[in-house]
C-alpha cells in the first residue's frame, strides 16, 4: 500500500469513467485535484502543468462511499466488552453526551471501511436511552485524534422509539416500560428545553449541559435523528417532531414502506437499514427489500446504512447494489450511499459528489462498485492519494 500525502504536486486521474452524482457519468474523464479540494473533473481538462499524471483508463471513479448511520470506532472491532461504549444505559435522558468523546480513531474497523471505499461516516449513539447523545459525521481515515477526522461535529441529537428503551429499563422496572413511555420523557425533556430557551437572557440563567443539547435541536442548530423500526414509532417520531417545530431524520425506518405517503408528505427523510440481516426481533418482521424501491417511487430521500458492527460498514457497496435486485436504479442506489447520505447528514457542501471546491475524497474502482466483483484501487482522503496494490 503506498500514501502519496508527501507530494503536492495537483493530481490528474485521466481516462476513467467518472460518477460525478450530477448527471450522467463521464466516460473517458479527467479529474483534477490540489490542496485536498477537486480543481476540475470532465472530458476536456487542461491540465496544470506541474501535475503528475496518473493513467485510470479502464477504472470507475466514485466519491468516497457514506455509511449514513453505524457505531464505527465506539464498538471496538475485536474488543468484546472493552470496546463497547455507544449506550450509557444508567440513565434514560441523557442528551448532553458526545459521541466524540468516545470514538477510538485506531478502531480496526474505520481503517476496513476505508480500506473498502468508506471514506465518511455518521457515528451514532446507541439505542438503548430514549435520548442517547449527540451523533458526528467524521472520516475514516485515521488521524493521531479524532479531532482531526471530524466534518460535522453535533451532526444530530440521537432518539429512541421502540423495543430496544423499553426492555433496557423495563427489565430494571423504571420508565420507559411502554412506548407511551418513551414518549413522555423525549416529550419532558423538549419542553424543559423550550424553558431553558425562554430563560436565557434572565439573570439567574444556569447552563445545563443536557438542555443545552436539546437547546441546539430547538435553534435549528442539528437534526433529531430518531431510531424507530415500526410504522407507529416512526409516526410517533414524526408527531413530537411537529410538536417542537426541530428538523427529524428517520434512522432504520423499517416499516418505512409501509407509510411512504406520510413520509413523503411529512418531507422527512430517512436511513434506511441494516437491511442485509435476520428479523432478529418483532418490530423487524416486516422488513423489506423493496422499501428503497417504494420509497424512491414516493420521492422520499433516503441513504442506506450498514449499522455497524450489525453489519460491516465495509460492505456498504454490496447493501446498496442488492437493493437493484428489487427494482431500484443503480443510480439511486448509488446515490443513497453518496450524493443523498451527504445531503441528509448535512455535509453535501464538502462530500458525495466529484465537483470543483468539494473535498477531493474518491475511490478508483477495478469495475462499478455495486458489482460484487468490484474493489478498490485506490482511494483518497483530502487529496492525499493511496495505491491499494494487491492488499
Amino acid at each position: 500500500m503506498s500514501d502519496y500525502g508527501g507530494d503536492r504536486r495537483p493530481i490528474a486521474l485521466t481516462g476513467a469513467t467518472i460518477y460525478t452524482m450530477d448527471g450522467a457519468p463521464i466516460i473517458g474523464g479527467t479529474i483534477v485535484v490540489a490542496q485536498g479540494k477537486i480543481v476540475a473533473v470532465g472530458d476536456r481538462i487542461t491540465l496544470p502543468p506541474d501535475c503528475r499524471m496518473i493513467d485510470a483508463q479502464g477504472t470507475v471513479i466514485t466519491p468516497g462511499l457514506i455509511d449514513a448511520h453505524c457505531h464505527l470506532g465506539i464498538a471496538g472491532e475485536g474488543n468484546g466488552w472493552a470496546g463497547e461504549d455507544f449506550n450509557e444505559a444508567t440513565n434514560p435522558v441523557l442528551p448532553g453526551l458526545d459521541v466524540v468523546d468516545a470514538i477510538h480513531p485506531r478502531d480496526a474497523a474505520l481503517e476496513e471501511a476505508w480500506r473498502s471505499g468508506v471514506t465518511t461516516v455518521m457515528v451514532a449513539p446507541g439505542s438503548a436511552n430514549p435520548i442517547g447523545g449527540q451523533c458526528a459525521v467524521i472520516k475514516t481515515k485515521a488521524a493521531s485524534r479524532v479531532d482531526d477526522m471530524l466534518l460535522r461535529r453535533m451532526a444530530g441529537l440521537k432518539i429512541s422509539f421502540g423495543e430496544n428503551p423499553r426492555r433496557i429499563y423495563g427489565e430494571q422496572k423504571k420508565t420507559p416500560a411502554t412506548r407511551m413511555g418513551v414518549a413522555y420523557l423525549v416529550r419532558e425533556a423538549f419542553l424543559k428545553a423550550r424553558e431553558y430557551l425562554a430563560r436565557q437572557d434572565a439573570e439567574d440563567f444556569r447552563f445545563d449541559l443536557n438542555l443545552e443539547a436539546i437547546a441546539r435541536v430547538l435553534r435549528h442548530e442539528m437534526p433529531v435523528r430518531a431510531h424507530a423500526h415500526r410504522a407507529d414509532d416512526i409516526v410517533t417520531a414524526i408527531r413530537l417532531a411537529r410538536e417542537f417545530d426541530i428538523e427529524l431524520v428517520v434512522e432504520h425506518a423499517t416499516e418505512a414502506h409501509l407509510i411512504p405517503d406520510v413520509l413523503a408528505k411529512e418531507e422527512v427523510p430517512v436511513v434506511l437499514g441494516p437491511l442485509l440481516t435476520a428479523k432478529r426481533k418483532s418490530e423487524m418482521r416486516d422488513r423489506s427489500w423493496e422499501a428503497p424501491y417504494v420509497l424512491n417511487q414516493y420521492g422520499v430521500p433516503f441513504a442506506i446504512m450498514s449499522d455497524h458492527p450489525v453489519l460491516p460498514s465495509a460492505f456498504l457497496p454490496v447493501y446498496a447494489g442488492l437493493t437493484c435486485r428489487y427494482g431500484l436504479p443503480e443510480d439511486q442506489a448509488l446515490a443513497a450511499i453518496t450524493s443523498n447520505a451527504a445531503k441528509i447528514l448535512g455535509v453535501d457542501d464538502r462530500v458525495g459528489k466529484l465537483a470543483p471546491e468539494m473535498d477531493a475524497d474518491l475511490v478508483v474502482w477495478n469495475e462499478f462498485p455495486l458489482s460484487l466483483q468490484a474493489r478498490p484501487l485506490y482511494v483518497m482522503t483530502d487529496g492525499v492519494l493511496t495505491d491499494l496494490g494487491e492488499d
